[in-house]
């Protein structure tokens, strides 16, 4: 009788059999049989089985007559088994040299029920890793036998079949086999060390787990990964019959269900895209199945979490935190290696910026920069404004595109990008403010602030979130993204709603800031004259209505014909009625043509100015909605193609139940609810406070000040304003609108009062992608 048997089921294993089978035979220790069952293999395993079987008399063959499966594989070579103990080996590993005479030195001095041994994870590539056997137990500090009570950690151990080896009177005096199915390895690891008397471990690597790049069947997609959970429901039937001896590890194993079942559902080789949620499910009724009835104490960090939503059944929230979590370690991962990945149109200024980032960093200076250095503008330019009032010790000088130096104001400093003095300015400031994103190659230094100030509220789906339709990430690499937010410090929000998306879009390490978006503060503290000094700048005439039309764009077609024919829509018009017309920075495919009555504003610098003199708004899907609201003025939407731009962008608003105001789906309704007046009306003007008593409530006229404090002067920002706190409609304004309307009669609007004290979002022009 041999003191070990080897147990080895084959199937499918024929490219690597042979190396299994020698690294067992040539072993110097030789008291060993091989049970090799030839699971009805359909390649050639069969026969390699029987050649070695011909020439070494240790290894015997059992054909199966059909396919049964690794359990019942492992149940029928048990039925051969002559050695006083059994090893169960899965034939496409291999054992180490010396690993036999290792392993029968500590069966014969222990003399155990179970011999718990140590392996490595192979990979196809040879890269290898040592389990974590040893951060569970040091085998020095162990007694050379124990029970699992006495050091229940090792309940922790990979639940597998071929990490252990057993004695063969303790198998069958406790009835353990294997069942069938994938996972057969669950109803077996645990309760063997339950009921087991004597345990000992054995820390060095006696086998090679082989990680296969294709064909393991625990690798391939299919419904048969739903086995996991009768593997567990027979589990714990196993324990019902253990009794006693297992109720003090019942938490421990319920916490490696949950565990494992994670760790399926993940693996994208396991469970199929279209099968994760029923999967999800299937975890959430286990979890409710098997909970003990003492409760379960869920462990810390994103392990806890990733538990907590399955005992919620969220399978929604669990997917996003999924999916931001994976990004998240994926730039983390790369992140040296992207900072390496620079691409300069010159060496010699890429050596230049390192020289510079070798100096000490200038505490008093800050870069600003607006959609990529196009000009002087939004959110960081009242930032910038604001931190000359509050903060002027610090210099504040504006990165600009070649060319483009005359489109800023005269006495404010500027660096054309490309020149020396940009790179030295880009590694020497202690600020950098944007309202996108710097280069990737940009370093952010120990000492420096990065300020994000963001450029619109989100209505279509933003970063990680983009990743769940088609349109979402044309263009765009997540990994380099997400890597270039991993520089915030600071990441503005407008309103609660908003930080709830960009943290979910943008998982990274910086502060929220939720106060509400600086540049809306010259809405909110607009006045009759600004509003007057606005439509002069625009060339609108006394007794002209200005309406203003700000689509976004379409990342999956431009010049769609989902925009607004304005031509056609003024012409139906009052005659009083001027179209202002926006499209975004990202299309100029549709604009504005020869119509007398409709200006072209695509280059127009200032969007604010078209917020000021528009009397209405018209957009889509833009963030301009949340902009214009400030100014609690009438809003019609435009969504024509709703239903297409759901699917293919996303989005986390539904613009018909959520807007700000009146919606049409075709031109016809959108100019019936211009001439009969409801875009003025009672009705939308209640909708339109609920809109503004969501997003707008932070819009106070303060957003600056709040921003420079915290940011520049580290200070405490200023008490926020009360939810809610929003001005009440402007009820003689509208009346006055929809009376051109409703008589065709020529009004002067021109002192139309913007709002004061007002409270809302905004967002420069139509929302883009941060880091486009």
């Amino acid at each position: 009788m041999p003191l070990l048997s080897v147990v080895l089921p084959v199937y499918r294993v024929q490219a690597y059999l042979r190396e299994c089978l020698d690294s067992i035979l040539e072993q110097t220790f030789t008291d060993v049989e091989v049970i090799a069952v030839d699971d009805c293999s359909p390649d050639h395993s069969g026969a390699i089985l029987d050649e070695y079987a011909a020439r070494d008399k240790r290894v015997r063959v059992v054909h199966l007559a059909e396919n049964a499966g690794l359990g019942e594989a492992r149940n029928a070579g048990m039925r051969h088994v002559t050695g006083e103990f059994v090893w169960f080996i899965d034939s496409d590993d291999w054992i180490a040299p010396g690993a036999l005479a290792a392993v029968a030195d500590r069966l014969i001095t222990a003399d155990p029920d179970v011999l718990v041994v140590d392996y490595a994870k192979v990979w196809w590539n040879n890269k290898s890793r040592r389990s974590k056997l040893s951060g569970l137990v040091r085998a020095e500090e162990l007694p050379r036998v124990f029970t699992l009570a006495e050091y229940p950690n090792m309940i922790k151990t990979f639940h597998v079949a071929w990490n252990k080896i057993f004695r063969r009177d303790f198998l069958v005096k406790n009835e353990i086999t294997y069942p069938t199915g994938l996972y057969e390895d669950v109803p077996v690891g645990y309760p063997v060390l339950m009921v087991a008397d004597r345990i000992t471990v054995l820390e060095r690597v006696c086998i090679y787990y082989r990680q296969r790049r294709r064909g393991a069947i625990t690798s391939t997609p299919g419904r048969r990964h739903f086995e996991v959970f009768d593997q567990y429901d027979l589990l714990f039937e196993r324990l019902d019959k253990i009794g006693a001896r297992a109720e003090p590890f019942r938490g421990l194993v319920f916490g490696r269900m949950l565990y494992q079942c994670l760790l399926v559902l993940e693996n994208r080789e396991r469970v199929a895209k279209s099968d994760r949620r029923e999967f999800f499910q299937a975890l959430a009724k286990a979890y409710k199945r098997h909970l003990p009835s003492g409760g379960y104490e869920l462990p810390e960090g994103q392990e806890g979490h990733r538990q907590r939503l399955v005992a919620r059944g969220s399978w929604t929230r669990y997917r996003i935190a999924r999916i931001t979590l994976r990004l998240t370690n994926s730039v983390k991962f790369r992140k040296d290696k992207l900072q390496r990945k620079v691409r300069l149109r010159s060496r010699l200024r890429m050596r230049y910026y390192r020289q510079q980032l070798r100096r000490p960093v200038d505490k008093n200076l800050a870069v600003y920069s607006a959609y990529w250095g196009k000009g002087y503008a939004c959110n960081p330019k009242a930032v910038y404004e604001k931190m000359n009032e509050l903060a002027p010790g610090v210099r504040g000088v504006w990165e600009i595109k070649p060319g483009q130096e005359d489109s800023v104001p005269a006495g404010i400093a500027t660096v054309t990008i490309g020149t020396m003095e940009h790179y030295k300015a880009l590694a020497r400031a202690k600020y950098l403010i944007t309202n996108v994103n710097y280069p990737g190659w940009v370093v952010k230094r120990r000492d420096a602030v990065h300020l994000s100030t963001n450029h619109g509220t989100p209505v279509k789906a933003m970063g990680v979130d983009q990743l769940k339709f088609p349109a979402g990430l044309q263009g765009m690499n997540m990994n380099w993204l997400l890597k270039r937010c991993d520089r915030w410090t600071f990441n503005i929000s407008p309103n609660a709603y908003t930080s709830e998306i960009w943290e979910r879009a943008y998982p990274c390490d910086y502060e929220t800031l939720e106060v509400g978006y600086p540049r809306n503060d010259s809405l909110a503290n607009a006045t009759p004259a600004d509003v007057a000094a606005a439509r002069e700048r625009l060339g609108l005439k006394p007794g002209q209505t200005a309406i203003a039309y700000l689509p976004t764009y379409r990342d999956y077609e431009f010049g769609s014909d989902a925009l607004l024919n304005v031509e056609r829509f003024t012409d139906r018009m009052p005659p009083e009625t001027v179209l202002l017309v926006r499209v975004h920075h990202f299309d100029r495919s549709h604009v504005a043509g020869t119509h007398p009555r409709v200006i072209d504003l695509g280059d127009y610098p200032s969007v604010e100015d078209i917020y000021l003199a528009a009397d209405a708004m018209i957009t889509d899907y833009s963030s301009v909605m949340f902009d214009y609201a400030v100014l609690d003025r009438p809003l019609a939407i435009y969504a024509a193609d709703w239903s297409k731009y759901k699917a293919n962008r996303g989005a986390y608003l539904d613009v018909f139940t959520e807007g700000p105001g009146v919606t049409a789906r075709n031109e016809s309704e959108l100019v019936d609810l211009f001439i009969s007046g409801e875009v003025f009306g009672e009705t939308a003007a209640a909708t339109r406070k609920v809109f503004r008593d969501r997003f707008c409530y932070l819009d106070d006229g303060h957003a600056s000040e709040r921003v420079v404090r915290r940011v520049f002067l580290n200070q405490p920002a200023p008490a926020l304003p009360d939810a809610g706190a929003v001005p009440v409609v402007h009820t003689e304004q509208l009346q006055e609108l929809r009376s051109v309307f409703d008589e065709s009669q020529p009004r002067d609007l021109s002192t139309a009062q913007a709002t004061t004290e007002d409270d809302t979002d905004i967002s420069e022009e139509p929302s883009a992608v941060v880091g486009r």
